[in-house]
């Protein structure tokens, strides 16, 4: 038989009864002033076990690491600490020699980008490509340079 929560209003207490589920809904006596209380909604807290970790009901698949909530179980910790909620670890300071390597690639990049650009040139990965020869051609006593060998007229 299920237990059911009722109210009695005339000594304002809340009171448990066993009783039949065709019952449920039909007053109860007060153990106290023996008047007739309405049932109320019980409230409660369930519990389930998964990977060995008492769950509460209903479960929204995650975990709880010292009274934080987590999305995975950790594996690995390092100490107490769990890998969602550690701080990670602070990138060290360039040092003074980085520092100025880097400016000098950075220097050295622009000066090959200048020369590149200077003669016509790309560079694509590892590869250098050459521009194409220019061709002269004479078009009503204009002389014409074309890229590409591409001819254009001018008349």
């Amino acid at each position: 038989m299920p237990l059911y929560e009722y109210y009695c209003r005339h000594c304002d207490g809340v009171f448990e009864y066993f009783r039949p589920i065709r019952d449920a809904a039909l007053p109860a006596p007060c153990p106290q002033c023996h008047q007739e209380g309405q049932r109320i909604m019980s409230t409660f807290t369930a519990f389930t076990m998964r990977d060995g970790y008492p769950r509460r009901l209903p479960d929204k698949g995650t975990y709880w690491h010292l009274g934080r909530e987590v999305k995975r179980l950790a594996t690995r910790m390092r100490h107490y600490e769990h890998p969602e909620l550690a701080e990670p670890e602070p990138q060290p300071m360039p040092t003074k020699g980085e520092l100025k390597e880097k400016e000098e690639r950075k220097r050295a990049a622009e000066e090959e980008k200048r020369y590149l650009d200077r003669w016509g040139m790309e560079k694509v990965g590892d590869r250098l490509l050459l521009p194409a020869p220019k061709q002269r051609r004479k078009t009503g006593g204009r002389t014409i340079i074309t890229p590409q060998g591409r001819a254009e007229s001018q008349d």
